[in-house]
C-alpha cells in the first residue's frame, strides 16, 4: 500500500483520489463512491485498473453543493436533475 500524502500537498493538487476527496470533504468515503457511481462526480481514469482522479478544486465545491442539497431535503434524484440542467445549461 503506498503511503497517504499529507493534507497540504492533496491541498495543493489538481487531481486526488476519492480517499483523498474524503479527508478533504469530511464525506464518508461510501457516499462519494455512491455519488461518483450515480454520475454526480467526474472523474478521469486513463485505464480501466487505475486509479479514478477527480478535479480537486471543482469536486470540492460539487461536494459542498450536494451536501447542502442533501440537507434541504432534496433527494438524490432531484439532485442529479439539478446538476444535469446545470451542465446542459
Amino acid at each position: 500500500m503506498s503511503r497517504q500524502r499529507t493534507i497540504e500537498k492533496i491541498s495543493a493538487s489538481e487531481y486526488v483520489s476519492i480517499g483523498e476527496l474524503a479527508r478533504l470533504t469530511g464525506c464518508r468515503y461510501s457516499t462519494l463512491k455512491f455519488y461518483t457511481e450515480e454520475g454526480m462526480l467526474p472523474f478521469e481514469q486513463e485505464e480501466e485498473n487505475l486509479t479514478r482522479r477527480y478535479k480537486r478544486e471543482f469536486t470540492v465545491k460539487r461536494i459542498e453543493f450536494i451536501r447542502n442539497l442533501r440537507q434541504d431535503g432534496k433527494s438524490v434524484s432531484d439532485i442529479k436533475l439539478m446538476l444535469y440542467e446545470d451542465c446542459a445549461g
